[in-house]
């Protein structure tokens, strides 16, 4: 346990170190004194408008929607024993993704209708493939494989929709495809830290319960643990935190996929992995969208960098499941 506590106080000091380095270093230098001021509500000459305006809601929206996805992510595949099991796979993010895009070409939505819009949508898609997926219980390689079916219909869709989007809506439903922080609002965070409060309190209840079940329904069932609704209640914390953060950034590649197994490898496999997972997902997130707008010869959205991370390693899995013919 000290161990665990040590490596996850690690990881909170790299996320606070890559959160500084956003502020402080872009495309000209900041001094660290007058990010400090401009962060306790001082007007600075140029630093209030590149801090306060630009960096600032970009690195505060990156954590959250990191966190969000990364917490998503390792709650389903803690839950279903499967590292392919997380949101983007298996297509929640393609439901509140296609929600969205229909929401802002079709209906003319925009703001906190289009939020609502598709956490609905997120966790009607969840509940949809979750009842699809069972036969007397839920296989966790029968739910990842009709949930890559669904997040096919639905990518189409958007596919669709956006060849029907008028010229002054493309750019904005276009997010929807990757996930982006561009353009980023501080009040774009309220809602994002609203879910985490809500449905990552959900989860964070639920985590020892959620680790028993690493070892299997029916040894949880025997340890004490309500293994029916524990898995509802990691359902649909997962699926609104995913949806809410789906709803603001777009789906950002592979982020949900990619920060449980981080998290294990940095942790070990003991332990509830939800906090390092959270903040794994935050640096991912966070370090990408920098590497994208400034260390690239051209810029490019978040989602682009992460998928291009995200894409190996999945190739990985199934080499891996391939050769060993094991399930993951």
């Amino acid at each position: 346990m000290r161990r665990q506590a040590a490596l996850v106080a690690f990881l909170l000091a790299l996320l606070v170190a890559v959160f500084v380095l956003t502020l402080v270093l872009g495309q000209a230098y900041t001094p660290p004194g007058e990010v400090l001021r401009v962060l306790m509500g001082e007007d600075v000459p140029g630093a209030s408008f590149t801090v306060g305006q630009l960096r600032l809601p970009r690195a505060v929206l990156s954590v959250l929607a990191g966190m969000s996805f990364g917490l998503s992510g390792v709650a389903f595949q803690t839950m279903l024993r499967n590292p392919l099991a997380s949101p983007d796979i298996i297509g929640i993010s393609s439901g509140a993704s296609a929600a969205a895009v229909f929401a802002i070409v079709v209906l003319s939505l925009d703001g906190p209708a289009v939020s609502v819009f598709a956490v609905c949508a997120g966790l009607a898609v969840a509940l949809a493939i979750y009842a699809l997926a069972f036969r007397d219980g839920v296989v966790g390689t029968r739910l990842i494989l009709i949930g890559i079916g669904v997040s096919a219909m639905l990518e189409s869709f958007v596919a669709y929709i956006l060849t029907q989007a008028p010229e002054w809506t493309l750019q904005e439903a276009l997010r929807w495809l990757t996930g982006s922080v561009n353009s980023a609002r501080l009040d774009q965070a309220v809602p994002l830290a609203l879910s985490l409060l809500v449905f990552g309190g959900l989860l964070m209840s639920r985590a020892r319960d959620l680790d028993l079940l690493r070892l299997g329904d029916d040894t949880a069932a025997a340890l004490g643990v309500n293994v029916a609704w524990t898995r509802v209640t990691v359902i649909i914390g997962a699926v609104g935190m995913i949806a809410m953060a789906t709803a603001v950034t777009g789906p950002i590649a592979f982020v949900a996929f990619l920060a449980g197994p981080i998290a294990v490898r940095i942790v070990g496999p003991r332990g509830s992995l939800l906090l390092p997972a959270a903040l794994v997902g935050a640096v991912l997130v966070l370090a990408s969208d920098y590497v994208g707008q400034f260390l690239l010869p051209s810029r490019y959205p978040v989602g682009v960098v992460t998928g291009a991370l995200g894409a190996p390693y999945l190739i990985y899995l199934i080499v891996r499941v391939n050769r060993t013919g094991r399930s993951l």
